[in-house]
């Protein structure tokens, strides 16, 4: 099922609905009934194909793979985004501001640069070397860092203080931001490799 969600195909055919409604899993791969279909169609017929050893045969990209290939690539999202926090942080680049006492602790709230390659964690200490491909992976309108960012900051509501500090843990903040660097990054190498949401039949065209 990730798998599907996250395809870019699926994104954009149901752009609108996914902006008003909760996601609907379509079936994949009849043969001849669209690139959203049902599952459990027999495979596409075998063709033929000239080789230096004669003419052999071979099965075009059919449904039944396209099926496991989405299915693998969602397993996969699945466990990663589920077991995030045990991941190893991608190495980003502490950058110090040596006149104050360095802390890694969120004071207020992260701010992400203009740029989009650091993350201003507080006055004392950014975490650089962003990758860009880091933004292709979304929650809405936002990518996971730029979501995460806004949900670990000081905040106050009547009278009610929400802080993310974790004194058992000083660098957790720091900690999380590189595994969501490294979630985001992982997702868009599993979206990436996503086989066409298209019909055994139609897989060359």
């Amino acid at each position: 099922m990730d798998g599907v969600l996250h395809h870019p195909a699926y994104r954009e055919k149901f752009a609108e609905n996914l902006k008003r409604e909760l996601p609907r899993i379509p079936f994949i791969g009849t043969v001849g009934a669209g690139p959203f279909s049902r599952a459990g169609a027999p495979p596409s017929p075998h063709v033929a194909v000239e080789t230096s050893e004669g003419t052999a045969s071979r099965t075009p990209t059919s449904p039944t793979s396209t099926f496991w290939a989405v299915s693998r690539a969602g397993k996969e999202l699945a466990e990663l985004h589920l077991n995030y926090e045990g991941l190893e942080p991608y190495p980003l680049k502490w950058m110090e501001n040596r006149s104050v006492p360095l802390s890694c602790q969120v004071e207020d709230k992260m701010r992400l640069s203009k740029d989009k390659t650091s993350v201003k964690v507080n006055e004392s200490l950014s975490l650089g070397g962003i990758p860009p491909e880091t933004f292709q992976y979304r929650l809405g309108n936002r990518s996971a860092l730029e979501w995460a960012i806004d949900q670990y900051q000081v905040t106050e509501h009547n009278g009610i203080r929400s802080d993310p500090k974790r004194h058992d843990d000083e660098q957790y903040i720091v900690r999380l931001v590189g595994q969501v660097v490294r979630v985001s990054l992982e997702t868009a190498r599993l979206v990436s490799s996503l086989p066409p949401l298209v019909d055994g039949t139609d897989a060359g065209s």
